[in-house]
Parts: C-alpha cells; structure tokens; sequence
C-alpha cells in the first residue's frame, strides 16, 4: 500500500499563491527523506497525504482508498513535529488512548499499546508519565501513538528537530527497524538526518520536486570538489544551486 499524489494544487487561502500545483507525487517504498528549504511546501505536502486538508483539485489516494474515507485515515498515520505529553497519562495509556480514539476497543488499544511501544524501544518506560519523557522519547512515543492502529504508511513531520545528536541517532535507528513494516515519508530540512538507512530522498523546493530517487542516485550529484565526508550537503547544495540558476 502507498499513497499517490495526482495532479494536487493546494492553497492556503483562494486568493494566495498555491503551495502546491499540478503536483504528482508517488511514496516509494522503505524510509524516503523528504529534503527542502523552509517553506518549501514540506508540511503542506505531509498535510495532504494525511487527509487533514484536501487539495483545490487533484486526487489524494492510499492505492485505490480516497483521502477522505474512514479507511485512508486508518492507514496513514501523521506525526507533527510537537508531540504533546499528558502528563497525567503513563506511556502505555497514552498510546492505548490513540488507539481508542482510532475506533479500537479499550482492551484492544491497550494490548496493542504494549507491542507498539516495543517496536520504538519504549517498553522499559511504558509505565512512566509522560510529561517525565525526554524530547527523543516523546517523538518515539508518538510513532508507537500512530503504529497501535496498524498503520500502513508514516508521515513525520520535522521529527528530529530540536534533539541532540544522540537522540538523532536513537530515532534514526528505531524508524531503520520499521521499514519493513510500514513505509515512511520524514521532512527535514536538516542535511544530517541523511543517514545510511534512509532509502529514498525527495527534494522539493518551492512547491516543486527538484529530486526523487534512490539515495545513491542523490549522492550521484554531488559535484567531484565536494570536501570528504560531506556529499549529502554537497549534493543537496548542488540541486538548490541549479534552480537558482535557472531562476536568475
């Protein structure tokens, strides 16, 4: 199952500038990072694949199940880049709590919960508050909030932002232990969160894909002066380059 993007022009308002237009976007599979700038239409773009908003025109579909079926929502899950603690929920219930607003029985969600906090390595804290969970623990806590329901696709919006290095490698390492399971489609405009275990990568830039391939495919533009150790910057850096120059 992945999700299709078929000719979507999306604006914020009727009378702005699209974010989107005429975009067609298919999800490969495995881990796919999605690189740009602010503002390039990252979060839009999560956004519409999430079904929380629905395009001007154009279709948004996970292969044949619309956006806007009960079905579609089942199936993709979303994070936002701030997962909010309830600091009065342990880990266990917070996630069983997602899954019962899903649709799934309370004793359904909270035998789930258990598994879905294993699959992010939480299940040594399951029973802490939390609000008491560290910023990387509460980003994994969010993921095992969308897997209790049997996503098939995940959306992760920014979700490294704000962590320190090791907390970056921690994530990294739990989504390279999901891939198998679900596909997942993580914005970044951080060059650093290309690491080895990502797939794919889509580069977009002014609400328009500059780049969409395999990873060694985007390594393959790095220019042959890049400096030892930084072809990931050094090809992002080359992409952005040429559609300035074809902009000026």
């Amino acid at each position: 199952m992945t999700i299709h993007i078929d000719n979507v022009t999306y604006a914020y308002r009727r009378w702005s500038r699209p974010v989107l237009a005429d975009f067609t976007y298919t999800l490969p599979d495995g881990l796919t990072v999605l690189l740009g700038p602010n503002g390039a239409g990252k979060s839009t773009l999560l956004k519409l694949a999430a079904g929380t908003v629905r395009p001007a025109h154009g279709t948004v579909r996970l292969d044949e199940t619309p956006s806007t079926a009960t079905a579609y929502r089942r199936a993709v899950g979303w994070l936002p880049q701030h997962v909010q603690p309830m600091p009065q929920l342990t880990a266990r219930e917070y996630v069983a709590y997602a899954g019962w607003l899903k649709g799934m029985t309370t004793a359904t969600a909270h035998a789930r919960a258990a598994a879905a906090l294993g699959d992010v390595d939480l299940t040594e804290h399951a029973d802490t508050k939390t609000h008491r969970l560290s910023g990387g623990q509460l980003r994994r806590l969010g993921v095992a909030a969308v897997l209790v329901h049997d996503a098939r696709v995940l959306l992760l919006d920014e979700p490294t932002a704000g962590l320190d290095p090791q907390q970056r490698r921690v994530f990294r390492n739990v989504l390279a232990t999901l891939t198998g399971k679900v596909r997942i489609l993580m914005s970044t405009h951080d060059i650093q969160d290309l690491a080895e275990e990502v797939d794919h990568v889509t580069v977009l830039h002014a609400g328009r894909i500059l780049h969409a391939g395999t990873t060694e495919e985007f390594l393959a533009q790095t220019p042959p002066d890049t400096a030892f150790g930084r072809a990931a910057e050094g090809a992002y850096t080359a992409l952005l380059g040429r559609t300035h120059d074809q902009n000026s």
